[in-house]
C-alpha cells in the first residue's frame, strides 16, 4: 500500500510546485480565452502558444518598461529645454538676418 501512495505525494507535490509557480494560472487563463473564442483558432496550439508569451510578461516586465518610458520622455523633455536654451543662445550671436530666414 506504501508503494502505492508515494507517486500520488510526488503528483501532488508536483502540482503544487505549478500552483506557487504560476503556471496553473497562466494556462487556465489561456485556455479559458481559447474557450470564450467566438470562432474557434485553425491552430489552437499556436493561439495558446501565443497567449502563454503574453501571459509570460510579467508585472515586473510591465512595470519596468513603464519606468523606462516615464524616465526617457523626462529625458527626452529636458533635452528640449537644453535645445530651446541653446538655440536661444546661439541667435545672441548669429542674429537673424534680414531676409526672414531664421536658425530655427
Amino acid at each position: 500500500m506504501a508503494h502505492h501512495r508515494a507517486p500520488d505525494t510526488k503528483r501532488e507535490q508536483f502540482r503544487r510546485y505549478l500552483e506557487k509557480a504560476g503556471v496553473v494560472d497562466s494556462l487556465t487563463s489561456v485556455l479559458v480565452a481559447l474557450y470564450e473564442q467566438p470562432e474557434r483558432p485553425s491552430n489552437a496550439l499556436e493561439f495558446v502558444k501565443q497567449h502563454l508569451g503574453a501571459a509570460g510578461q510579467t508585472s515586473a516586465d510591465t512595470e519596468a518598461l513603464q519606468q523606462e518610458v516615464i524616465d526617457l520622455r523626462q529625458r527626452c523633455a529636458r533635452l528640449e529645454e537644453e535645445n530651446k536654451d541653446l538655440k536661444t543662445r546661439l541667435q545672441r550671436y548669429e542674429p537673424v538676418s534680414g531676409d526672414g530666414a531664421t536658425a530655427e
